[in-house]
Order: structure tokens, then sequence, then C-alpha cells
């Protein structure tokens, strides 16, 4: 398919400009070879992220470099005089300096061999030099140079972001949350964790590294590692078994696109204040009701993915959720079209295995951040959509509607990225599977007086959470036999009176050999059943199960929301083009299990629908309790507005127009020390003042990169070594000229 299309493409390009153009703009052509080169990488949504971003800054730059009002992100220059064919140049300068970032961020590692090739081939097929594009960068105004300067500075500035290049995964170190290793008493030695007399050691899944079991000292309001012995990535590449670590772990400290925040060592958004936590007091706290909730919210949903009730799942039934909510009924009638929406059956089983299974961007994953550039180039290519900003004005050409599409998407990905993982690393707030587990071994919380009390127990609902009894193990029985996943067989419940079973999924493939590589539809399906509390799986691949990152905020919601408010904004419109937009998942396409057992078409009328799809299919899976998830949609809201708004400044050049104000601080020694915040991108200078109407300049216009640890280059600062000792004022002027 990829040798097809790019032999066209290249047939295209060597007769036209202008056609090949109109088949696909430059912007978008290495768009998809970012999202190829991610999907044969290691998954790390947050480094992912980053680099859609980047490159997406990179194009962005180049096309700005021929408008005379875009106002360039990281490097400005002006094109002067234009060239004859402006939209020619600006191919070929966004190709070399998107070549460039490409080739860096993705030269080593997991299928570097193969994205290198691509990359080559690319340049080569839209009639470029590959001994150029990696070749030292001049000064020339030529559109290949220009490109190769954009590109170096890019990779320069992503040097010093705050984010580590060390590779993955990342070190969990006691540098992650010194308040969290202090509160579960854990043993740093290097950059490996040892556990001595650690409460929450690593959670045996499969045949577990380390056997375990758990203890009161067990820690339940914290993330928790997995001990797989042997794991696969969602997209089919294996990982040495071991320990997890820390995911995106860096994240913390990277530089955003559009956040802001005072203290570095906080979240940059943090509206609740962290999950809630489980009382080890045996007082019960104020969130307790809130944990179990969230444990239980997950277990009902495990217990139906079986369930055979068809429902509606057209947007004329479900969708339309306030924000932080899933309390919608679907629309009356498509906004657009004014016609009602046509019934969409499914059986509730098969809608949520799908949910689960489509939004955790399986074997083919672009990662989450990836999938909403999918679904924006779905958008793009949809003839329904216009392609005028904010739904009005002149009709934007291929190219600067691409350039735009990933320059906000990709800015408010990247934040999302920066927003849910300070939070995670913060909080470190922990997975169904600890919560579930724990409380299940501590035992039931709803009777008093019956069996197997605790504080901390699972609460007991009918037909979902239940106690072994006497009664209920009896021949015939719900009880009779149970489910032990140690054992990978059925056990007599009559002999295991008293211990706490849940109603749920047991876990993929558990009578089936290792899944093949890469993952290849199911075989066989493992439905749910009554099995120990302690052994409770989500609904994921047994070599992947529950991602390598705490759980507080959900990652998926954040995205899919910030992402949704910008698609929302560019088109004018929540609506998808049309008022509709689908995927169909035909009957036994699955891979985590044998399913659906008849086709399933998602659809949504709005990207605030699919985002919140994509949110609640962590819970459907197992993955987040709900507070994960409606806390990540209310943050992922306001990152995808402040993302959105900064990209617009900048091609519309408002960005020059930003007041700064400085703050003064004198020194000890007499000196006045003047810091601002700056334009990212932009020059600004210093000028003094006795009386607030004869200026002096200071300083001459220069770049800001200054205390790059807490925001790269957005913070300018200047030290008058003469104050004088009468009144003097300053103020702070920027220029976008080169």
């Amino acid at each position: 398919m990829k040798l097809l299309r790019l032999a066209t493409l290249l047939v295209c390009i060597t007769g036209s400009l202008n056609h090949a153009s109109a088949v696909q703009s430059a912007a978008r052509i290495w768009n998809e070879q970012t999202l190829a080169a991610i999907r044969i990488n290691l998954p790390n949504p947050p480094a992912h992220a980053r680099n859609l971003h980047h490159t997406a800054v990179a194009m962005y730059d180049a096309w700005a470099a021929y408008d005379a009002t875009a106002v360039g992100y990281i490097y400005n220059e002006k094109i002067s005089p234009l060239p004859p064919n402006v939209e020619a140049a600006r191919h070929e300068a966004i190709s070399y300096a998107a070549y460039r970032v490409l080739r860096s961020r993705f030269g080593t590692g997991q299928g570097s061999a193969t994205t290198l090739a691509s990359l080559d081939a690319q340049l080569i097929a839209l009639g470029y030099s590959t001994a150029v594009g990696q070749s030292a960068a001049t000064g020339a105004a030529t559109p290949p140079e220009l490109g190769k300067r954009i590109g170096d500075a890019i990779l320069t500035w992503g040097n010093s972001d705050g984010f580590s290049q060390t590779g993955y995964p990342q070190a969990y170190s006691s540098s992650v949350n010194p308040n969290m290793l202090t509160d579960r008493a854990m043993t740093v030695i290097g950059n490996s964790l040892e556990f001595p007399s650690q409460p929450n050691m690593p959670l045996g899944v499969g045949i577990p590294l380390i056997a375990y079991n758990y203890s009161a000292d067990t820690n339940p309001n914290f993330w928790q590692p997995l001990a797989l012995s042997s794991s696969i990535s969602q997209n089919g590449i294996p990982i040495p078994g071991g320990i997890q670590t820390f995911v995106g772990v860096q994240s913390m400290a990277t530089t955003p696109f559009s956040l802001t925040r005072t203290d570095p060592l906080k979240p940059w958004i943090d509206p609740f204040g962290g999950p809630s936590r489980l009382s080890r007091t045996g007082n019960p706290s104020v969130t307790d009701a809130a944990y179990k909730e969230g444990a239980m919210d997950v277990l009902r949903k495990s217990a139906k993915l079986n369930d055979p009730t068809t429902f509606d799942i057209s947007p004329g039934a479900i969708g339309n959720n306030p924000l932080g909510a899933d309390t919608g009924t679907g629309y009356a009638v498509n906004p657009v079209t004014n016609l009602p929406y046509a019934p969409n059956p499914a059986k509730l089983g098969d809608y949520a295995r799908v949910l689960a299974e489509y939004w955790a961007d399986g074997p083919h994953s672009e990662t989450p951040p990836g999938h909403w550039h999918v679904l924006a180039n779905e958008v793009a290519d949809d003839p329904l959509v216009g392609k005028k900003m904010r739904g009005t004005g002149p009709t934007l050409n291929d190219l600067e509607w691409d350039v735009k599409t990933y320059f906000s998407i990709a800015g408010a990905v990247h934040d999302a990225a920066c927003a849910a993982w300070s939070l995670k690393r913060h909080y470190s707030g922990p997975r169904p599977i600890t919560m579930i587990r724990y409380m299940g071994i501590m035992g039931q919380s709803t009777d008093a007086g019956g069996p197997r009390y605790h504080a901390q127990g699972l609460p007991l609902e009918p037909g979902i959470v239940e106690v072994i009894t006497a009664a209920s193990s009896g021949i015939g029985q719900r009880h009779q036999l149970i489910w032990d996943l140690a054992a990978n067989a059925y056990t007599s419940g009559v002999f295991r009176l008293g211990e706490i079973v849940v109603y749920s999924y047991p876990g993929e493939g558990r009578n089936q050999p290792a899944p093949q590589l890469p993952p290849v539809p199911a075989t066989t399906q493992n439905t749910v059943r009554w099995m120990f509390a302690k052994d409770w799986l989500p609904f994921q691949r047994k070599t992947f199960n529950t991602p390598a990152f705490p759980g507080y905020v959900s990652g998926h919601s954040c995205f899919s929301r910030a992402a949704a408010e910008v698609l929302t904004l560019l088109t004018g419109s929540p609506s998808f083009p049309g008022g509709f937009h689908h995927q169909v998942f035909p009957a036994n396409s699955m891979q985590i299990d044998l399913g659906p057992s008849a086709a399933v078409d998602l659809q949504w009328n709005t990207y605030y629908d699919a985002a919140d799809q994509a949110g609640q299919s962590r819970r459907w899976g197992g993955i987040h309790p709900g507070e994960d998830d409606y806390a990540a949609r209310i943050i992922g809201a306001e990152v995808g507005k402040s993302a959105f708004a900064l990209a617009e400044k900048y091609w519309n050049g408002a960005i020059v127009n930003e007041a700064m104000i400085p703050q003064v601080t004198r020194l000890g020694n007499g000196n006045m020390r003047v810091t601002w915040v700056a334009g990212r991108g932009l020059k600004h200078k210093v000028q003094t003042s006795p009386n607030l109407v004869t200026w002096t300049d200071a300083t001459s216009y220069s770049q800001s990169r200054t205390n790059a640890a807490l925001s790269g280059d957005t913070s300018g600062t200047w030290t008058d070594t003469n104050p004088g000792t009468g009144l003097k004022f300053y103020r702070i002027l920027c220029t976008s000229a080169p």
C-alpha cells in the first residue's frame, strides 16, 4: 500500500507541482510520515506528542517565512523579495525542515532503519535531494537552506526544552515525586528501585517475576508498577519482561506550547487537588466513598463485557454530554442536516469491547496524540469541511489549512501531555488493578456483621461483588466454580468460603498460546465469569495489561478533549462535517478477544462526542476510574482553547501586540533586575525613562532565552547596573523582524 501510494505521488510531482499540492499538501505528506514513524516506534504518548508538535512548528515556521503577517514560533525569518512561485518555495522549505527534524527524532531506536529509508524515499519522490537535506545549513535564502535552518533551530530548542532524550522507558527515580516516595518508604539505589520492605512491590500479572502477597502495609493510593513475564507494546513490539518503569516521567519539566505556571515543581493545571484516596487509619476519610465508587464503576463495566442487551448507539441516542459528565441523551436531529439520525443498534457487550479496543490505539497505534491527527486529516479530506478559518472568511488552500491545523492541534496535544503527565508525576495516582485487588483482599466494607468485613474492603453489590457462602457455592449455584487465575482453571467455591469474588473479565487468552506478533484477530473469547477479586484484570492485552505510568489523570481524555476544542475552533463548528463521522468494526475483527459478534459502527456528531468516548473507553477497558476521565476532560478543554488562542495569535500576527509587563527587583548591590514574559520567536528590547515621556534604548533587540528550566525561551531578563537615584521607569518592546 505504501509503495503504490509513493509511486503515485512521484508521478504527480514530476508532472506538476500544483497538481501534487492538490493531491496532498507538503504539510500533509510530512505529517503522514510522522504518523508512520510513530506507528513502528515504541509507544510513548508524551514523546510522540512532542515529536508531532516540533514537526508541526518546523512546517509552520517554514510557511510563515513567506507570509507578511504570520510570525514564526521558533525561527522567525522573512524571505524578501518573495520568489515567483511562493507555494512551490513553501513546499520545498517545509519538506527540508520536516525532513531535518524527523531524521533526528527517529534516527535511532525501534523502527529507525525503516523510518529513515521512508523519509529519504519521500524526499526523493518530491524531487529533492537527501544529500542537500543532510548537509550543513547555510545562510542562503533558498527554500532548502531556509528549511534546514528552521529544522536546526527546532532541534536546538528541543535540546533544552526539559524533555530527556535518554530513550524509552524512563527510569523511575527519586526525582519523580519526593512526597510520594517518602509516603511509600521507597528506597532508591542509582536508577533502580529496591524493595527490601517496600509496601507497593510490583504486582505480578500472568506469570509474575516477583511472588508477592498484599499486606496491611500496602498503600493502595499510589501507582503500582506491574511485573510482566513478557511484555509486548500495543503496536506489537516486544519489550524485555520485568518491572514497568514510568514512561513520560520527564514531562513534568517539559516546556509546553501555551501553558504557564508560577511553580516549576507543581502541575501546569490542577483544579481538583489530586485523586481520591482510601483511608488507611481505620477512620473513613471524606474521599473513601469516591475511591470505592471509582473501583465499582470499573467493575460494573467489566461485568457487562458480554451483555447481549441491544441499545441505540447513534448520535440520536448517546452523546451531547455536558463537559466532565456522561449525562447526555443524544441529539433530536442532526444539527447540520436538520434530519433525525438513523438508529444504530448494537449489543452492549460488543459496543463496550470495541470502544475499549479502538480508543486504546491498538496494533497500528499512532498513540492518542497521533490518533487525533488522523481524525483531523479525515476532516480535512471531507469536501463538506469548507476549510475556512473558524468557519468564515476566504477558503484556505490545502497547505495553509494543514499547516495551521497541525500547528494548533499538535500544540494542544503536546500541552495535554504536559498537563496530564505533570499530574501523573505529582500525584502518582493508582490504577484500577491496584485499587480492586487491594480492596478485594482486604474484604468487604458493606456488612459490618458479615464475613470478611474490613473498612477498606470492596462494597458488596449483587451480581458484581459478592462473598462466597455455603449457599452460593452449592451444586448448581453461581459460586460453585470460581475462576482461579493462578491455576488458569476453575476451583471449587465450597473450599474458598468467605473470599471476595467479582463477576468480571478473566483476562485475554488464558487458554491460548502467546499472542502472535503483530497482534491478529482473536480466535476464541473469554467470557466474564465469577473470579477472585485478588485476581481482577482489565480488558487489555495480557502482555500489556495496564500502562506503565500512574493513572490520575487520563491521558486519553486530556488529549482528546484538547484536540476536540481545537477542531471546533478551526472549523467554526463542534460538529464533524455533515454532522456525522463514524468508524465501522466488522464482526470478529478484534485482537484482545473474539468479537464483536456483529459489526459495530461507532458514530459521532461532534468532536466532543468522540473525545468523550475516548475517555469512556478507558473505563470500559479497566484502565481508569471515572474521576481520572472526568477531571482530564475539563483540563483538556482548558488546554485546547489555550493552545488554539496562542496559535492564532502567531498566524494573524497579534502576538506582536501582546502586552509585556516588566517585573523590577532591586538587588542587594543596588542594581535593578528587569524580567518579563516574552513571546517565543520574537525579539525584545528594554527601554528606560525618567518621566514616562522620553524613552531611551537600554538594549538592542534580541531573543529572550533565559530560565530555560522553567519556561524555555519565554522569559527575558536584563540587569540595570546604573539605575541612578531618581525615578526610573522600564518598558519592553518587541518585534517580529528577523
